[in-house]
């Protein structure tokens, strides 16, 4: 068994890695690490608002800000899920206010420590990597596109109702069931190759 330490260090190595591939317009390895950070991202999301409603809109913009300017991740200057983390609350603070909601304890938020040494992130990223790639290989053709659209193009819930011929509602489930079955999919499969080199 790897200690703690490597497992953290393969993390952060796992993700930048990632990172870099994604400046470089790599929308496989962005993919990827959507699938590898959503839980963590979601949860850094939610600890700001006070209603989910806007949740997945929020995600949606913060992931394609990522995209957009993987290429200027410095490894030097934070971690991957520090800089990712720190977008995120930038996004949703910046909803908020656009909503005129209270903020004013809300920029605190950006003082909270680096998540990347918690005990939750010790996990094998670096064998996660295959696992995430076959578990998006696996949906429908439709429902890749559909998330890359959302996550990758940035395409808004009523342009891509438009696209897709159906509403509103129907295409946030679809974006909702689609990222759920990836991470049922990844953490399945990862259960079970830990269990097996056990």
């Amino acid at each position: 068994m790897r200690p703690a330490g490597a497992k953290q260090q393969g993390y952060v190595a796992h993700l930048g890695h990632l990172l870099g591939r994604a400046g470089r317009d790599d929308a496989q390895a962005f993919a990827e690490l959507h699938a590898l950070t959503v839980v963590k991202m979601r949860k850094t999301v939610r600890a700001l608002l006070s209603s989910p409603a806007d949740l997945d809109d929020i995600l949606q913009d913060g992931y394609l800000k990522i995209w957009r300017h993987a290429a200027s991740f410095d490894p030097s200057r934070a971690s991957p899920i520090t800089w990712m983390c720190t977008i995120m609350r930038n996004t949703a603070i910046d909803a908020l206010r656009t909503t005129r909601v209270p903020t004013s304890e809300l920029d605190e938020a950006l003082t909270i420590p680096d998540p990347a040494g918690s005990a939750a992130d010790e996990f094998d990223y670096t064998s996660a990597e295959p696992i995430a790639r076959e578990a998006l290989e696996r949906l429908p053709e439709e429902r890749r596109r559909l998330l890359a659209l959302a996550y990758l193009e940035g395409e808004s819930r009523t342009r891509l109702s438009e696209r897709f011929g159906v509403p509103v509602g129907t295409i946030k489930t679809w974006l909702h069931r689609s990222l759920v079955a990836v991470r049922k999919d990844c953490l399945g499969r990862a259960h079970t190759v830990t269990a097996a080199a056990a």
